[in-house]
């Protein structure tokens, strides 16, 4: 059984990800169901996940959002679901809440060719 658990974002350390540089803020670790990070993007690399379902809340700044090869504006209010299997990037300047369902897991995440 997961533990509540309250983190501040000053208190978590940016790591590179395929989207561009992410808090992670809600880990595996703390609760294997669901996980939350806060994402900055300017150029990612495409990529998807064979398990985890991904929801986006554009939160400032501008961009693009790539979902199989269809592109959608990314502005502050928009919100993105990207289930399963779906090959995903983002390009611009804007920062993005990433709620993942289970819990982020490095091995199920796939740079796109």
């Amino acid at each position: 059984m997961s533990k509540p658990l309250v983190h501040h974002i000053s208190q978590v350390a940016p790591v590179p990800c395929p989207c561009g540089e992410s808090r992670r803020l809600i880990t595996r670790d703390q609760s294997p169901h669901v996980g939350l990070h806060v994402t900055h993007i300017a150029r990612g690399d495409l990529h998807f996940h064979r398990r985890t379902t991904e929801l986006y809340y554009i939160l400032s700044g501008h961009g693009v959002i790539e979902l199989d090869g269809e592109q959608h504006e990314a502005t502050p209010g928009t919100a993105v679901h990207i289930p399963p299997g779906v090959k995903h990037r983002g390009w611009g300047d804007f920062e993005t809440i990433v709620v993942t369902c289970p819990a982020f897991d490095a091995e199920d995440e796939f740079v796109a060719e």
